[in-house]
């Protein structure tokens, strides 16, 4: 059989949670959706329990599956990254190269240019060099510079290509005509690593950025008399990505900015992962191992080097433990940074090949992916 009628308890279509909703799915794609009432007699709805959703998309992937991007800044690397974020539900990834020199930069942007086609792949995130090393953290200060012609037109050629970029800098690692230059190529400039002040972020967002790395982890705080980079950010109705795993961020503290912010759909989920995320408990990093203890993946200062968390986790922690509604989570982790990229089609499940549609169960844990596979709906692959 190459044509079903599947009814979940619930689906979620990238703007809203429903129920007693069907959809068709064709020689492996998801051709329709309709209201289970109106289905004709012909079309022998088979039910399916559990929520069916487009897969998570992540703006900020280092690693995972044991491979660093910045260690294999290939198209053979991006692909075991998004295979390894794959079996947990992620089925699109900017795959994130940090501060380095810029002979790695230039590998990870022909890697993405090589890569640009393939499944699972949604641009290139830059982080760094272009960063105050004073909100440095595990990013070597060695390799640290201010951004130059050399970072700007490699950004500008990826453009050229159709590539996304996201290109995380700090406001004192560049001037407002350099953000505006990047920013008009169409790269969303993020602002991180940064101890700006409220008013030099500010002045950053009028000059073209649009978002915000990991909000409250790398940046100046938000004091009484100083709002910092976290309270400009909260304040604007920029983008801001957050990790979501308890270690990085208070769950109080990521609660309490998603109720101050002035317009809604503006939170993102971002994994920040490392190559554990699917692989092996420990990784090399500038020539220094970084191991999971705990569930924290630190270096040998015990200082936080990334994160061990995936997108499924996320979503589920944000409704578990901080009783963001599901439908808010899981625009969280698909159609806001989805949107923020100019990808509509990986929030939308009309068209989607059913292997990038979710299923998971009232826990939130991810049961399958939907199939054509010998007649049946349902791919019973774990994650």
């Amino acid at each position: 059989m190459t044509d079903h009628w599947l009814c979940p308890d619930q689906l979620f279509d990238g703007t809203a949670l429903r129920r007693g909703m069907a959809l068709r799915v064709t020689k492996g794609k998801v051709t329709d959706v309709q209201p289970t009432m109106a289905l004709g007699d012909q079309a022998r709805p088979r039910s399916i329990r559990g929520l069916v959703t487009p897969g998570f998309v992540d703006l900020q992937v280092n690693g995972g599956g044991g491979v660093l991007f910045n260690h294999t800044p290939t198209r053979a690397g991006i692909a075991a990254i998004a295979a390894a974020h794959r079996r947990f539900g992620t089925v699109a990834i900017m795959p994130t190269v940090i501060t380095d020199t810029p002979t790695v930069l230039a590998q990870a942007a022909m890697a993405a240019i090589a890569a640009h086609a393939d499944t699972g792949v949604a641009g290139l995130h830059i982080e760094g060099p272009h960063i105050a090393t004073a909100r440095r953290g595990t990013h070597h200060a060695g390799f640290i510079r201010t951004l130059d012609a050399t970072t700007i037109n490699l950004v500008t050629d990826l453009r050229r290509r159709g590539i996304a970029v996201m290109i995380t800098l700090a406001p004192e690692a560049a001037s407002l005509g350099q953000i505006t230059a990047l920013a008009t190529t169409g790269a969303i400039v993020s602002l991180g690593h940064t101890d700006a002040t409220a008013q030099a972020a500010q002045a950053a967002f009028g000059a073209g950025a649009r978002a915000v790395t990991h909000l409250f982890n790398a940046m100046s705080q938000m004091q009484g008399r100083a709002p910092g980079v976290v309270g400009a950010a909260i304040n604007s109705e920029t983008y801001a990505g957050l990790i979501c795993d308890g270690i990085h961020v208070a769950d109080e503290m990521l609660g309490l900015a998603m109720r101050a912010r002035p317009v809604p759909d503006r939170m993102f989920l971002v994994s920040d992962a490392m190559p554990t995320v699917g692989g092996p408990d420990h990784f090399t990093l500038y020539d220094a191992e970084i191991r999971v203890a705990n569930g924290r993946l630190i270096n040998s200062q015990g200082d936080l080097a990334g994160a061990h968390v995936t997108q499924a986790q996320g979503v589920a922690r944000l409704v578990q433990r901080i009783g963001i509604p599901l439908e808010t989570a899981l625009r969280m982790a698909i159609t806001v940074p989805a949107t923020l990229i100019g990808a509509a089609h990986l929030h939308s499940l009309i068209g989607r090949a059913a292997s990038d549609v979710m299923l998971l169960d009232q826990s939130l844990h991810l049961v399958g992916t939907l199939s054509d596979h010998s007649g049946t709906a349902i791919d019973n692959h774990r994650a």
